[in-house]
Parts: structure tokens; C-alpha cells; sequence
């Protein structure tokens, strides 16, 4: 009798789990959509003022390991051992979280956007470190008894012109829906291994669209975003389908997007290819 009444439990455990998942899936997908947040779409093309990154360059000079694998590697351990560097990491998004970014130009913003999204998802991943991987960091549980962590990224995370922020707001409210590049997928890093590389250099407005073009070609040419079997068969990152619709909206148009940025070689495979495409992601975390 004991038996059966551990069995049942156990299934019904198992149920809540596929069926805590399967909502995580539908609430991805939710996530996923750019939806403008209209109080951030403005901007001042006459200002010529800039925002001061040099305190996150420091950081990541300090603690972001190029690795032979061509996965960059940040340092959260080393991070969080340090109270100066923590202190200083704080400051630089306190002062970020000071001004108005809407005072600034677009190109301006961009840069300011895209820094002020990897250096709060460093601090978030430092604060909680050590973490397999980011999805474990969360405020809020999903699913049947709240079993399923769904990351931090709806997480209110900070607050600028006095409106709170998550970073799903940053990247899927402003980032995306305002300047429509796909290469923002590029420049945001999500602290894991299957991510873009989180960029050596911090973002300015002279220095953004190089250092896009030069992330899309890198994540691009690397068996991260792109890693053809054979013929018949190749696996890209889940990236071009959680995004799809920031890469064309269609396979067809997905293959035009990484023919764009490939090298020669892999350019010629992709646009000959006809075979069967699979996505995937590693989610374990960049650490070194």
C-alpha cells in the first residue's frame, strides 16, 4: 500500500514537472516577443554629450578570459572575491541609473543600452555565484508548487528616470523594437556558454556597429551558431528561432542572415544546403 501511494506521488511529481515545463516553454515564447516600451523611444540627435564606460572597460580588462575554445570566459569568482571591484561595478550601473539616457543620441543610447544590459547581468550573476547557470537565478518559481526557475530576467533589476527595469525590458522592450538590428542578439550577453561572446570592449557610439559586425561574424563562423554535419544535416544556435522573427522571420531567411557573415567557405555550404536544420543552446554558465 506504501508502495503505490510513493508510485503515485511520483507520478504525479513527474506530471507537474512536464507540465511546469511545457508553461515554461509557452512563457519563453511570450518573453521572446520585442514589444516597444514607448517611454524610452526618444531620444536628443543634437546632444553631443557621452556616457562614461570606462569603468566597465576596467572590469572587463580585469576579468573576461579569451578562451581557446572561442568561448570568452568571465571571471564571476574573482569578481565576487573582490570588494573594490564589486563596489566599483555598482557604481558604474549607480551612474548609468543617474542620468536620462533620453537626452542622448540614438547612437549613443544603443551603446549606453547594450553595456548597461551585460554589466547588470554580470552583477546578477556575481551576486549569486556559484550558479551552474543563469536560469538557476530567480526571483519567481514556475509551474505546479513553483518547481521551474525561469532565470532572472523578469526580474526588476534597477531603475532609471525613475521607471523600474527589467532585463527583458532593456533587451526585448527597448533594444530590439527600437533599432531593429538583428546584431543586438551580438551584443547582449546572457552569461552562458551557448551566448555570443560577451564582448572585450565596452560599446560606445563610434565603436557599436563595428564591434556588432565584427560579434555576428565571429558567433557566426563558430560551431555555436552554426555547425554543419554533413550535407544533409547541420545544428544552429536556438537563437535563430527563439528570434526569428529579428532574423527575417523564416529558415530561408535565417540561412541569408549567416551566409551574410560567414567566411567563404561556410558561406558556399550554407547557401547550397537543403538538408534538415536542429537548434540548440548551451546554457552552462562562462565562467572559466
Amino acid at each position: 500500500m506504501r508502495r503505490q501511494a510513493t508510485r503515485t506521488s511520483a507520478m504525479t511529481r513527474s506530471a507537474a514537472i512536464l507540465l511546469a515545463a511545457a508553461l515554461l516553454a509557452g512563457f519563453a515564447s511570450a518573453e521572446n516577443e520585442a514589444v516597444l516600451i514607448a517611454v524610452w523611444d526618444a531620444s536628443d540627435e543634437s546632444s553631443n554629450a557621452t556616457v562614461d564606460h570606462s569603468p566597465w572597460q576596467s572590469l572587463l580588462d580585469k576579468f573576461l578570459r579569451e578562451h581557446e575554445s572561442g568561448v570568452n570566459r568571465f571571471d564571476y569568482g574573482a569578481l565576487k572575491a573582490s570588494a573594490a571591484d564589486r563596489e566599483a561595478l555598482a557604481d558604474y550601473l549607480a551612474a548609468l541609473q543617474s542620468i536620462d539616457p533620453r537626452d542622448y543620441s540614438r547612437a549613443e543610447q544603443k551603446a549606453y543600452w547594450i553595456n548597461f544590459y551585460n554589466a547588470l547581468t554580470v552583477e546578477t550573476v556575481t551576486e549569486e555565484f556559484p550558479v551552474e547557470s543563469i536560469r538557476d537565478i530567480s526571483e519567481s518559481l514556475l509551474g505546479i508548487g513553483g518547481i521551474i526557475p525561469v532565470g532572472p530576467w523578469g526580474d526588476v533589476r534597477a531603475r532609471v528616470a525613475g521607471i523600474d527595469l527589467t532585463l527583458d525590458h532593456v533587451e526585448h522592450g527597448i533594444l530590439r523594437p527600437i533599432y531593429r538590428d538583428p546584431r543586438i542578439h551580438y551584443g547582449v550577453n546572457c552569461a552562458s556558454i551557448g551566448c555570443p561572446n560577451l564582448v572585450a570592449t565596452a560599446f560606445s557610439a563610434d565603436n557599436t556597429e563595428a564591434l556588432l559586425d565584427e560579434a555576428a561574424r565571429a558567433y557566426v563562423n563558430h560551431y555555436r551558431g552554426v555547425d554543419i554535419i554533413d550535407e544533409d544535416f547541420m545544428v544552429i544556435s536556438s537563437i535563430y528561432t527563439w528570434f526569428v522573427e529579428d532574423f527575417g522571420g523564416g529558415e530561408e531567411t535565417v540561412i541569408q542572415h549567416l551566409t551574410q557573415y560567414a567566411d567563404p567557405e561556410l558561406a558556399a555550404q550554407l547557401e547550397n544546403f537543403a538538408g534538415f536544420i536542429e537548434y540548440g543552446y548551451d546554457w552552462s554558465l562562462n565562467r572559466p
